[in-house]
């Protein structure tokens, strides 16, 4: 049937047309295709022509311009001329084809006669004709009810009316299928009502269906027959074509606006550059501005080149670099005489102990994390890694830094360590880019952290610390090094979000500890430069601690993602930085408050003590007051924040290296979150301010869910799916909840053995992190290359066969386009139910998504929810594949 070549030569396949494209006629081009024939079909309603040609059949069409459908979807009589050219198409087809389905059949009426004699007599012998039409008197000439002919010229007709009875399974089969939904759709689905079952005879298939009720007959004269509703009327092209001078007007405009606004910004940079260098303490200020300057443009530049799939793993290697605020701690131990031996024996010490214990773990955690990460996306056809040859150029620069700690020098060489070290960490965001070179990134990442370490022992050596001071570096590495990684090694795909900023909220404290210890060790020896700094990284850290915290807790659902809606929240919000900002000036300017009889060293004290409270009460409230929806924004606006702390106190300490590797984390921080603002449709500057500008009050009385929900199964779901040819999975954070990717992963490699095209589409919130689902299929083996992002996926829904949902929710809500008073509107999602056929696995009907709210596209004619654990869910339908 499908043809085939051999030695002796080649068959052909057969070719089939189908004649009537209803429910049949669908059925019958699909098996005919299925099975390797060429297939044709015709019908007199062109609205047929889509469903035809979807199919991969060839819709045949009259060269006349009439419209065949008529009442109930059901075809109407034509009129005779197009009956004769209809004739002359069906006799060149009957002569060519090898298999004829007729399937033409209009209500009250002797079915229509599509093959004539004359069309009979040009048939090849051997020919089929199958008559599905038979019980109304057939639709081929020579059809006779309940009997198998031959004509003379050997062309078979089959006119069987007991083709039910003869597929009894199949028959049965459907038939329950109908019988179940029809008892569903005038079941608890009409009144939305658990236990309340009321008969809908406003509903058109019910009243149709229904021949008896409250005891009265009402079949045939109390039925009314269903009449589909007219299309909709086209919109009026309100298209108003400009001329070429019109046209030119409106670049030149847009390209203004485009200058003014670049200018602008150019602008406040200059006045940012005038201030620092009237500020500016010392030429070497000035240099290490230049030296942020341009590690930022570089950060800035390979931030932008990294894949989307590899956002996970970069946010992981960046939170691992800001684990830099050791440096701050280690240069403090190095500062003063150590008389404690192991143990702190001052205030700054303590604070640079605090510092260095916490930047360790975080060292250790995010690079281990992002080592398990990286290898999930590792393919067995993938060539070996050969990283032990790094070991060389490595251990020159170390090396290098050694001899120069025993040779003198160690000053300029450990500034030359230094600077590999900032190249590396650049070099490990470039190298985030691509699958093939991220695994390489990574360890540019250990290297560059390695040697800043390494740089800043020298340093210490250069500020005579002592031994304790060194043997105190070493032990709490140590413990940070081991707690970090015994945390990261019990981290699968489905933590990664709660963990990420839970090692976030270390670097905003070690930050905190690293500039409190800085002024504590040198108060009254401190200028304005340095005192700003240090305020800047205790603001910021706090901020950072505290909203890490809040951060995740609501990942990890100990508390609601329910965004805080106090009373005047911007208010609050706009109240707390201006007493920061307060703070800030007495601080620097402690002379403010002599007037109160305050000395200056306890003003500054406790001007610095109250910033570390208020920002950090700022940092929970301005998480708290974000939805959970926005929480995978708020992962990389902390990200951010971690970065310019770093910077923060890299121009306290006059440091380039921290400075550098800050501007890259900061950079690399904001360039995601205006990623992840645009794939939701959010403003940047709402999710930075915890919400500013959005209403405090209850949003809108949502849209009422119109239709009801059509309860599928397991076995529905295979059987579209061996119909099927393009097909899609959309996975979401339930999926890794529900630990079915493994599943997920070998249900798309039988589908794909099955010669069909299987993709998966990802958004780029999907889960809780950016790339946490890349991360999670990669776990399962997904070759990355069958995955793909939003708007990659998006315009591809309406040629899709076959769309499942796995897990998600709000990422493929219709109501973020449809419904202006849903807390996502305005989102872009996935438009799966523009597909052909919707699978959505759900556990309950009533369950929502992470935004609070129920999906309108289950209540839509296409789509169809499967109940139950996702997990068993995808078990079932492994096995049953």
């Amino acid at each position: 049937f499908a043809g085939q070549m051999t030695a002796a030569g080649k068959v052909p396949p057969a070719k089939v047309l189908v004649l009537g494209v209803g429910v049949a006629g669908l059925a019958a081009i699909q098996t005919a295709k299925n099975m390797g024939a060429i297939v044709r079909a015709f019908d007199v309603r062109a609205v047929t022509k889509e469903q035809v040609e979807s199919m991969g059949a060839t819709f045949l069409e009259v060269p006349i311009q009439e419209d065949g459908a008529g009442a109930g979807g059901y075809a109407k009589e034509m009129s005779d001329e197009y009956k004769a050219a209809q004739a002359q198409l069906m006799l060149d087809q009957a002569g060519d084809v090898d298999v004829i389905i007729t399937t033409a059949l209009i209500p009250g009426r002797q079915a229509p006669i599509l093959v004539n004699q004359e069309m009979l007599d040009v048939m090849k012998p051997g020919s089929v004709l199958v008559d599905l039409a038979a019980a109304n008197g057939g639709n081929v000439a020579q059809t006779e009810a309940n009997k198998v002919i031959k004509t003379a010229n050997g062309v078979t007709i089959i006119g069987y009316t007991d083709l039910p009875s003869r597929l009894a399974s199949t028959s049965s089969t459907l038939f329950g299928n109908n019988v179940a939904k029809f008892l569903l759709s005038i079941g608890p689905q009409t009144t939305k009502e658990k236990g309340i079952f009321q008969i809908d005879m406003e509903d058109d298939a019910v009243q149709n269906m229904l021949i008896a009720y409250d005891g009265e007959a009402r079949w045939p004269d109390k039925i009314t027959p269903f009449s589909p509703p007219p299309p909709p009327p086209k919109a009026a092209d309100d298209t108003v074509e400009l001329s070429e001078e019109e046209l030119l007007l409106a670049a030149n405009e847009q390209q203004k606006a485009g200058f003014i606004r670049n200018a602008g910004i150019a602008s406040a940079a200059s006045f940012a550059l005038l201030a620092f260098g009237f500020n500016a303490g010392s030429s070497d200020d000035v240099s290490l501005l230049a030296t942020f300057a341009l590690a930022g443009l570089a950060g800035y530049q390979v931030v932008w080149g990294v894949a989307p799939a590899l956002h996970s793993p970069l946010m992981a290697v960046t939170n691992a670099i800001s684990g830099m605020t050791a440096v701050g701690g280690m240069l403090l131990l190095a500062d003063g005489s150590q008389s404690g031996g192991l143990i702190p024996d001052s205030p700054s010490h303590w604070m640079g102990a605090i510092a260095t214990l916490l930047s360790f773990v975080n060292i250790a955690g995010g690079f281990l994390i992002t080592v398990k990460m990286l290898d999930l996306f590792k393919r067995p056809e993938d060539p070996n890694d050969y990283f032990e040859f790094y070991a060389i150029p490595s251990a020159v620069l170390v090396g290098g830094l050694g001899a120069a700690y025993l040779g003198g020098n160690l000053e300029h060489v450990s500034g030359t360590v230094s600077i590999a070290a900032a190249i590396c960490c650049i070099a490990a965001i470039a190298g985030l880019a691509d699958q093939k070179t991220a695994r390489t990134g990574n360890v540019l990442g250990i290297a560059g952290v390695s040697f800043g370490l390494a740089s800043t022992l020298g340093d210490m050596s250069i500020l005579g610390a002592e031994a304790a001071g060194f043997q105190q570096v070493a032990l709490l590495g140590g413990v940070g090094a081991t707690a970090g990684a015994a945390v990261a090694s019990r981290v699968g795909p489905t933590e990664l979000p709660q963990t990420v900023a839970a090692f976030h909220s270390l670097v905003g404290l070690a930050a905190m500890a690293g500039a409190a210890g800085e002024y504590l060790g040198n108060a009254g020896n401190l200028d304005t430069g340095t005192l700003a700094a240090i305020y800047l990284a205790v603001f910021i850290g706090g901020i950072t601690f505290t909203g890490s915290i809040i951060a995740f807790s609501k990942l990890s659902g100990m508390m609601s993602s329910s965004p805080l809606q106090l009373p005047g929240r911007d208010q609050l919000n706009l109240g707390m930085v201006s007493t920061i900002a307060l703070g800030m000036a007495a601080f620097l300017n402690p002379a403010m408050v002599d007037s109160a009889g305050i000395d200056p060293d306890t003003a500054q004290l406790a001007s610095l003590t109250f910033s570390a409270i208020l920002s950090s009460i700022l940092g929970l409230h301005l998480v708290a007051s974000i939805g959970g929806p926005d929480m995978p924004v708020v992962i990389t606006v902390l990200n951010s924040y971690s970065g310019w702390a770093l910077v923060a106190e890299g121009f306290l300490l006059g440091n380039s290296l921290l400075a550098q590797v800050g501007a890259l984390i900061g950079f690399s921080g904001a360039i995601l979150t205006w990623i992840m603002c645009e794939a939701m449709g959010r403003s940047i500057t709402s999710v930075i301010l915890g919400g500013a500008g959005t209403s405090t009050a209850a949003p809108g009385e949502a849209a009422e869910m119109e239709g009801e929900v059509t309860i599928g199964s397991v076995d529905n779901l295979v059987e579209t799916l061996l119909e099927a040819d393009s097909i899609m999975i959309v996975p979401g954070y339930g999926l890794a909840v529900a630990q079915a990717q493994f599943a997920v992963a070998d249900i798309a490699k039988k589908l794909k053995a099955m010669g069909k095209k299987v993709r998966f589409g990802i958004h780029p919130v999907a889960g809780r992190m950016p790339g946490q689902l890349n991360v999670l299929l990669a776990e399962a083996s997904v070759p990355y290359d069958m995955v793909f992002e939003m708007d990659e996926i998006n315009d591809d829904f309406e040629d899709t066969d076959v769309t499942i949902v796995i897990g998600a929710s709000d990422t493929v809500s219709s109501a973020a386009e449809d419904d202006p008073n849903c807390s996502i509107y305005g989102m872009p999602v996935l438009r799966v139910w523009k597909s052909k056929n919707v699978f959505v696995s759900k556990r309950t009907i009533g369950s929502t998504g992470y935004a609070g709210m129920e999906n309108p596209i289950l209540y839509k004619e296409n789509v169809e929810v499967v109940l139950g654990d996702a997990h068993d869910t995808c078990e079932a339908l492994r096995a049953a594949l």
